[in-house]
C-alpha cells in the first residue's frame, strides 16, 4: 500500500492556488472546484471547494530535509508560520503554518524517527 495524495476542503480555488503555489506547489490540475499540485518529488496534493471548512484536528505533514532552510525560504515568499522549527519529544523537527481556510500543515525535518522510533512496537530499529 502507498499513500496516492491528500485532499483538503478550501472555501476559495484562486486564494488557496495562490498559498500553496508559495509553498512550493506546482499547479497541474484547475477548474472552478478543484486544483491539483505536484510537488518538487513528483506526489500529489490537491484541493476542492467547500461551503465552508470546519475546524479540524486533521494536520498534514510535508517533510524537508532541512526545515529551517524551508521555512526560511516560504517565508521569504511571503508567508507567516504558527509556529517556527522546534525540536520535539517525539524526536522530530518541526514548523506548523495554516492554509487561508485554517487547514493545518507541518513542514518536518527528514529523520528516521519517523518510521523507527525508539519507542516502536516491533522494537525494529531500521
Amino acid at each position: 500500500m502507498k499513500l496516492n495524495q491528500v485532499t483538503v476542503s478550501v472555501t476559495d480555488i484562486p486564494r488557496a492556488i495562490a498559498f500553496y503555489e508559495q509553498l512550493g506547489m506546482y499547479l497541474i490540475v484547475k477548474d472552478d472546484h478543484y486544483a491539483r499540485f505536484e510537488l518538487p518529488d513528483g506526489d500529489t496534493f490537491s484541493i476542492h471547494v467547500a461551503d465552508d471548512v470546519p475546524p479540524s484536528g486533521t494536520m498534514v505533514y510535508f517533510e524537508f530535509e532541512d526545515v529551517d532552510i524551508a521555512v526560511r525560504d516560504a517565508e521569504a515568499r511571503g508567508l507567516t508560520f504558527t509556529m517556527q522549527p522546534t525540536d520535539q519529544s517525539w524526536l522530530w523537527r518541526e514548523a506548523y503554518i495554516s492554509d487561508p481556510d485554517g487547514n493545518q500543515l507541518c513542514f518536518l525535518q527528514a529523520s528516521p524517527n519517523r518510521r523507527f522510533p525508539p519507542w516502536r512496537v516491533d522494537g525494529r530499529t531500521s
